[in-house]
């Protein structure tokens, strides 16, 4: 069809690469339909050799148009700062002005010379010589996002977001103390407790985190907690969300709601026989119902509402005023993520096919539409609704991060950043410029996927992001710092390369796109340090060694799964052989808990569910498996860590008993790794995973309750003895908190 050479010329200007190796170390060329396809999903349409290289020349030719690019970003280490400067010929004969002007207001400004300016490269274009030169920026600005200009005889030449970012991220005083910390992780919505309502909510969290701080430990973790789709709560992977600057409004105590407690009309429903029985139900339903969950919530939360409309904003009461700075606050991000749902809700209700925006009537996909103005002026009060049930659900996490605080958890709750966003949620129809809304994110073949994976996640493009001068990403930081002490950015390799699925195309089709890593966690950096939150990144998988270290340099903590951490022989690592700058941990939601893997339940079931995997690959599994038991055990013993009685003996393992599993965390908890979390999951003895990767509905994935409620485990013996343990091997520090 088309030029190779040309094809991978433009491909390279626009960060797709044309080749990946997988986990077998396969080289594999990516096929020029897929590269054609991708750089479709980015909005550059080529066919022939010719467009290959007339799309090259045209974007060549825009970034030489542009005398500074839309977004710099410096380190405020890293002085003199260098600038590249587009300057046409015609500028040298005149002074240039510079205006720098820090976020606070305070301006510096000077003039150069353009022609004594060192030069390195030329472009001839249409009007004249273009000439790329080196301007050092005479002044230091402290971090922040500023904006730079530079003029000429009174008419703006260029001008610039200037983002100033620290050397590293924010560690919390303990950890800068040397101090090795511990706590929990929980499946929120897996929380069972005898006041909630079917499913964990932010009031069982302030219970965990009372539970566990009393117990000694300094963080407890939740999966995302984003704004998923009302109009669907079965739409229940909280890794698949609608906005990921927004919370999950079946989070709420409805309880808790001061708006609850006022309303008669609320009261009476709750505690009715029928209402109490359906509660019952929920209750006691092995898996999360949480169609019937948001049935009943919102059947209050709407009593709720209207009391409010009532009793505050009607009267302008101080609380009314509160909802009114909240809204002012959220700006247009929290009228457009209202607006969705109210649109979604209605649209939903008028066809159940209607899954999301892109599935709506035409006119309405557009945001800034007349028809859309005229819904929210029309369904202003339902629009306003789900504001205020955001406005609550912040609250209520708010006070989650106020309990942190005052129970003295050294790092506090340690909230989960996603990836991306669902194509067809609030996020993706208010930004639709950002993103690649034809593509997909997912991931090459594997043992697991033979044919890949398809997240259905869109992948931002990497030069809209930067001419956004990155405000969607830094909007997304500060709403997952928001009321946390820590953030886990799942899949943090997505900040250097995301492997794109081409529309209608396979896994096995994608290729990998680079994005502007040094921009990105710089800006994470700065966030990070404004908002007083430790950072980890999920680094699992194939990690180029250059993204580890740049992760290292930036003061992210690496995540680190005792299931992965081996020697070159398969053997696992000693405890002394973990990093220092780490979160440890023995699995995670999308692995097997320690009993599963104990049992190759995991494996087992993937047999059970389909081809996944072919046979001879399972059976190599399942022998690598039963190696894998003989070294746990070996591992044990090295420690001395082998529960009594109990001997490393590889034809006939032991059962997984809490003692095991106590022993296993205590392995993990000897390592220097500043942060180790224990899953809810693996304290209690779970033996299914929270999630298959690569199922959706033929495993019940974000479901599962756990088999404890939450105010048995003080008392449980698991409990007790696996704080006790983590404890003794990592005690707090005086005065590190």
């Amino acid at each position: 069809m088309a030029d190779r050479d040309a094809l991978l010329r433009l491909c390279r200007y626009y960060g797709i690469a044309p080749d990946y190796w997988d986990i077998w170390g396969t080289h594999h060329d990516v096929s020029d339909a897929s590269l054609v396809a991708i750089l479709a999903a980015m909005g550059v349409r080529v066919g022939t050799p010719q467009s290959f290289d007339a799309a090259i020349d045209a974007a060549e030719r825009e970034r030489w148009c542009s005398v500074l690019p839309a977004t710099i970003v410096l380190r405020e280490h890293a002085t003199p700062w260098k600038l590249r400067v587009h300057l046409a010929a015609s500028a040298e004969g005149s002074p240039v002005t510079w205006l720098l002007v820090e976020e606070n207001g305070a301006r510096h400004e000077g003039v150069f010379e353009a022609g004594e300016l060192p030069s390195a490269q030329s472009c001839e274009l249409e009007g004249g010589r273009v000439a790329a030169r080196e301007f050092v920026l005479p002044v230091v600005a402290p971090c922040g996002y500023h904006r730079l200009a530079i003029s000429q005889t009174g008419r703006t030449l260029g001008e610039t977001s200037l983002v100033v970012a620290p050397a590293r991220c924010y560690r919390p005083p303990a950890l800068q103390h040397g101090e090795r910390v511990w706590g929990a992780a929980v499946q929120l919505y897996s929380v069972c407790s005898a006041r909630n309502w079917g499913m964990g909510d932010f009031s069982d969290l302030a219970a965990i985190v009372g539970q566990w701080g009393a117990a000694g430990a300094s963080i407890v973790g939740i999966n995302p907690v984003h704004a998923l789709f009302p109009h669907n709560p079965e739409h229940a992977s909280p890794y698949s969300p609608s906005s990921r600057c927004f919370l999950n409004v079946l989070y709420l105590d409805v309880e808790a709601l001061e708006d609850f407690r006022g309303c008669e009309d609320a009261l009476a429903l709750r505690h009715s026989e029928q209402f109490q029985a359906e509660l019952e139900s929920l209750r006691n339903a092995e898996l999360v119902d949480y169609a019937g969950v948001a049935a009943a919530k919102f059947a209050v939360l709407e009593r709720c509402y209207t009391h409010f409309c009532d009793r505050h904003l009607a009267l302008d009461t101080p609380r009314a005023q509160a909802f009114r700075a909240f809204q002012v606050a959220g700006g247009r991000a929290l009228a457009l993520q209202a607006l969705f749902e109210a649109l979604q809700e209605q649209f939903h209700r008028q066809d159940p096919n209607v899954w999301g925006w892109p599935a709506w009537a035409e006119a309405y996909r557009d945001p800034a539409s007349a028809e859309v103005a005229r819904f929210a002026n029309t369904q202003s009060k339902r629009v306003e609704f789900y504001q205020y049930l955001q406005w609550q659900a912040d609250e209520q996490l708010g006070t989650v991060g106020i309990n942190c605080l005052q129970r003295g958890l050294a790092v506090g709750l340690y909230k989960d950043l996603a990836v991306s966003v669902d194509r067809g949620g609030a996020e993706a129809w208010a930004n639709q410029d950002l993103y690649a809304v034809t593509a997909s994110v997912g991931a090459p073949p594997d043992d697991f996927n033979l044919h890949g994976q398809n997240w259905g996640l869109l992948p931002m493009v990497p030069e809209r992001l930067r001419a956004a001068a990155y405000a969607p990403f830094i909007a997304t930081l500060r709403a997952n710092m928001r009321h946390a002490g820590a953030l886990r950015i799942d899949h943090v390799m997505g900040f250097a390369r995301l492997f794109w699925v081409p529309p209608g195309g396979e896994p096995q089709d994608g290729a990998y796109v680079h994005y502007p890593v040094e921009d990105l966690l710089g800006i994470v950096a700065l966030e990070s340090q404004r908002n007083r939150c430790l950072v980890i990144g999920e680094d699992l998988g194939t990690v180029p060694d250059e993204v580890r270290a740049a992760l290292s340099r930036e003061g992210i903590l690496s995540y680190r799964v005792f299931y992965f951490e081996r020697r070159h022989g398969g053997d696992f690592k000693s405890p002394h052989e973990y990093p220092a700058d780490a979160l440890v941990t023995v699995s995670t939601h999308d692995l097997p808990t320690l009993a599963g893997y104990w049992e190759g339940r995991d494996l087992s079931l993937r047999h059970a569910l389909g081809p996944s995997t072919t046979d001879v690959v399972s059976a190599r599994l399942r022998a690598e498996r039963s190696q894998d038991r003989a070294r746990l055990l070996l591992a044990l013993e090295r420690e001395e860590l082998l529960p009594e009685g109990a001997a490393a003996d590889p034809v006939s393992p032991p059962e997984m008993t809490p003692a095991w599993i106590r022993a296993l965390h205590t392995y993990i908890a000897r390592s220097p790794a500043q942060v180790l979390v224990a899953q809810l999951e693996d304290v209690l003895g779970v033996r299914d995973q929270a999630n298959l990767p690569g199922t959706t509905s033929e495993h019940p994935n974000w479901r599962r309750r756990l088999p404890l409620a939450l105010e048995r485990w003080p008392e449980d013996a698991r409990f007790i003895e696996l704080t006790r343990s983590l404890g003794k091997e990592r005690p707090r520090v005086p005065g590190a908190t």
